[in-house]
């Protein structure tokens, strides 16, 4: 490509001095009116690149140009880490990080495809006769004007039973009859307020009165009443007020106000949901429900598959106004079946969905928005596609170039990569051996690069290497399942060998892996490794969460310096005042809240991100402090502490499954699904094991370069030759090629898919004509 137009206008973008994270003092062109794909190992700073470096200034320059307050903001939130950067256009980020869950947020809400359904109801709907036309609002279960008033808009009421809270009748309370009740103290006061009222706390249960226990279980009265505790040695206890709570009261109060997730589900326990009385599951107030559109209720078209109501909405004949509402209704939906997402429903909550499909869906948004001239920023946007779907994502990324953009891509999938027009390669390796470029240039001169982790995936191209297929030690049997799309589907899974559930998005596949629990016969044990985030705020990190942070405290507490000063374990803990910097209480960072865009993190003004105050900071370690510590990288810790067998262990196992260029303190934010679901297994491998365990995993090669992907199977084959099972919901072939056993879900997704099309070793999956993930496995084969 020539470096300048005949006009003279540099079409390239120039990054000059990226230091972002690992990034060396990084110089790049990178074209734009192109699709540039960043790829390298996991780690080797191709995010820092794209994201931390490129986008962030791109989002630096929209606050300077906004207001002063906005302004003010950027001393805040920091700069990246750059010389300097011409010729980059205003820029769009689709990452793959997701908000906060929220039941109310749905597949309708973020492609905003519900706002035009909802005007379609409103201008062109068949009213009641005599019914006033309502605005679009009251088609809404998010407002007040269109809630149902019972459920609120969430189409489901919770209720208990006496069943439910008394599992066990023949218990008294006092021995814990009402299990649906709290442990420890709060447990124990609920029992003595009902004592103080003047009920029987020792007989069994049945016994009760119905009438006292139904009182005991479903009042709504909250009477208070003098408690005087029963003496124990050793302990003055005096009298105090208490208020009661049936055990109802505090199940629904907990479900809906705990902020803990544990206590949540423990709530959810004793709850039965059901579809609301009044709206039957609708959501909204009987005026809305009345109204139709081609014979059907809003919630019932918002309640079908995208292709299913695209196919009703084209078939409709009705005004003009409604064909003009309904073509671009057909129109925008379109965009979303491209990316292979046709299966979902408009009234699908986004908690439900993987991020891959949440960021397609942004994307799909994007596709409708008529931007031009714009930078798309996207966060491996084939993460959760089968490669099946990806073939209709590269035709989305061309859409978008051609429109007049310029796509950078952050990327792991090989198809994506060939299909760039320019690659930006980044290595060698991860962390302190990685964060230079190693190419910038079309795809096909990648080859000559040597030291590209990448270029070996990309053109030596072998067959997956013939390996001996493991016989099962025996089957777990599942089903009939009836869920989501799945009916009736009955299914068996080996044991003593890896097995890979494939098929397209939508097709059933984490429904079916769903249904493995601890109570099947001859599963003893049950891990479930998934992708949620191991926190969600910069407190919770890689070494808090595999307990590593334990060991570290008590080897500082241990120090001469330490024991003059009395400094416990908790002094070296950033959770707990004492040793933490109080500004931040121990974050290293403090949030930012800027004007009509979502807050971000800074680094603490007082402590620069090292947590801890000054006194703290002057016990060293070896010659280290301990926010010097949790900097180290997984690498550099493991020789730092090569003599400590607790630490050690852990620290053996983050390496084994390739995150050596983590640092201990990364925070939890900062780390990708991906890298989180990796944490989780290295946090498992670590724990002594004894009997048989069952593995599943949901897509865990999801964010990781082919080279990484080699380092993860070697983990998951040897639980396997240690004798225990996994499974894995997997798109990627190269996985699916050194299975053992193959269940291929299908043949396509949503109302199409949902039953099982092939099952058996690779190369028998590979041979069947029903199945779509034949030919990608075939090929891989060698076949």
């Amino acid at each position: 490509m020539p470096d300048t137009r005949n006009d003279g206008h540099d079409p390239y973008v120039r990054v000059r001095g990226a230091r972002e994270h690992n990034l060396a003092g990084v110089d790049v062109d990178v074209p734009r009116d192109a699709i540039a794909v960043f790829t390298g190992v996991s780690g080797s700073g191709k995010s820092s690149l794209a994201f931390g470096t490129i986008y962030a200034e791109a989002q630096r320059r929209y606050f300077e140009s906004v207001a002063p307050y906005a302004r003010r903001l950027i001393h805040q939130v920091g700069a990246p880490k750059v010389g300097e950067i011409t010729g980059l256009p205003p820029a769009v980020s689709l990452e793959q990080r997701r908000s906060s869950p929220n039941t109310r947020s749905s597949v309708g809400t973020v492609t905003t495809l519900s706002n035009s359904l909802r005007m379609l109801f409103s201008r062109a709907g068949t009213y009641p006769k005599g019914a006033a036309r309502l605005d679009s609002d009251a088609f809404s279960p998010n407002t007040a004007v269109g809630a149902c008033p019972e459920c609120h808009g969430l189409g489901l009421v919770h209720e208990t039973s006496e069943e439910l809270l008394v599992p066990e009748p023949e218990l008294s309370i006092r021995e814990g009859a009402i299990a649906a009740w709290p442990g420890a103290w709060q447990g124990k006061n609920l029992r003595d307020v009902l004592d103080a009222l003047g009920h029987d706390v020792d007989s069994p249960w049945r016994e009760l009165d119905a009438k006292d226990r139904e009182w005991i279980l479903f009042t709504q009265e909250q009477p208070v009443v003098t408690v005087h505790p029963v003496r124990e040695a050793g302990r003055i206890q005096r009298p105090y007020q208490g208020t009661y709570m049936s055990a109802r009261r505090y199940v629904l109060h907990t479900f809906s106000d705990s902020k803990s997730a544990t206590l949540r589900a423990k709530a959810e326990r004793f709850l039965t949901s059901a579809p609301c009385p009044v709206c039957g599951g609708g959501r909204l107030r009987p005026e809305a429900l009345a109204v139709t559109f081609a014979g059907r209720t809003i919630a019932e078209l918002a309640a079908l598959p995208l292709t299913a109501l695209a196919g009703l909405l084209t078939e409709h004949d009705g005004s003009e106004t409604a064909r003009f509402l309904t073509e671009d209704l057909v129109a925008r939906i379109g965009t979303v079946t491209e990316l292979g997402l046709g299966y979902l429903s408009l009234d699908r909550t986004t908690p439900s969905l993987s991020s891959g499909e949440l960021q397609r869906l942004r994307l799909a948004t994007q596709l409708r928005s008529g931007l031009f001239g714009v930078v798309y920023v996207l966060d491996e946007p084939s993460a959760g596609l089968h490669p099946a779907d990806t073939e209709a994502l590269l035709v989305v990324l061309d859409r978008l170039k051609a429109a007049g953009n310029t796509v950078f891509v952050v990327e792991h999938h090989l198809d994506v990569i060939r299909h760039a027009d320019w690659i930006v390669d980044v290595g060698p390796r991860a962390g302190v051996h990685g964060g230079r470029v190693l190419h910038s240039g079309p795809p096909g001169e990648l080859a000559g690069v040597e030291e590209s982790a990448t270029r070996r995936f990309l053109f030596d191209r072998a067959p997956a290497p013939g390996r001996t297929v493991r016989r099962p030690t025996g089957w777990l049997r599942t089903g009939p399942v009836s869920r989501h799309n799945l009916k009736a589907v009955e299914a068996a899974f080996p044991t003593g060998v890896l097995t890979a559930v494939t098929g397209v998005s939508g097709s059933g596949k984490s429904t079916l892996v769903g249904t493995l629990g601890e109570e099947l016969e001859g599963v003893g044990r049950l891990v479930t490794v998934d992708q949620k985030p191991i926190g969600r705020t910069p407190r919770s990190n890689l070494a808090t969460y595999t307990g590593l942070f334990d060991v570290v405290r008590k080897l500082f507490t241990a120090t001469e310096e330490a024991r003059e000063r009395g400094y416990r374990a908790g002094r070296f803990s950033f959770n707990v005042p004492g040793g933490r910097c109080e500004t931040c209480q121990g974050e290293g960072f403090v949030s930012v809240e800027l004007l009509f865009l979502p807050s971000t993190y800074a680094p603490c003004p007082d402590c620069r991100g090292a947590r801890y105050n000054p006194e703290t900071l002057e016990v060293r370690l070896r010659g280290l402090t301990i926010a010097e510590v949790l900097d180290l990288t997984v690498e550099s810790a493991a020789d730092f502490f090569a003599g400590i067998p607790a630490a050690a262990r852990s620290l053996r196992t983050l390496l084994d499954v390739g995150l050596g260029y983590l640092r201990l303190g990364q925070p939890a934010t900062e780390l990708s699904g991906g890298e989180a679901q990796r944490i989780k297994l290295a946090a498992e491998l670590q724990r002594l094991r004894r009997g048989h365990t069952l593995y599943v995993l949901d897509e865990p090669t999801t964010g990781l370069h082919p080279a990484d992907v080699e380092v993860l199977m070697r983990q998951l084959h040897g639980l396997v030759d240690a004798g225990h099972s996994v499974v894995v919901v997997e798109h990627d072939m190269d996985v699916v090629a050194t299975a053992d056993w193959v269940l291929d879900l299908g043949p396509g997704g949503g109302e199409e898919g949902g039953r099982i099309v092939a099952q058996g070793p690779p190369h028998t999956v590979a041979a069947s004509p029903e199945s779509r993930t034949a030919r990608y496995l075939a090929a891989r084969l060698g076949g």
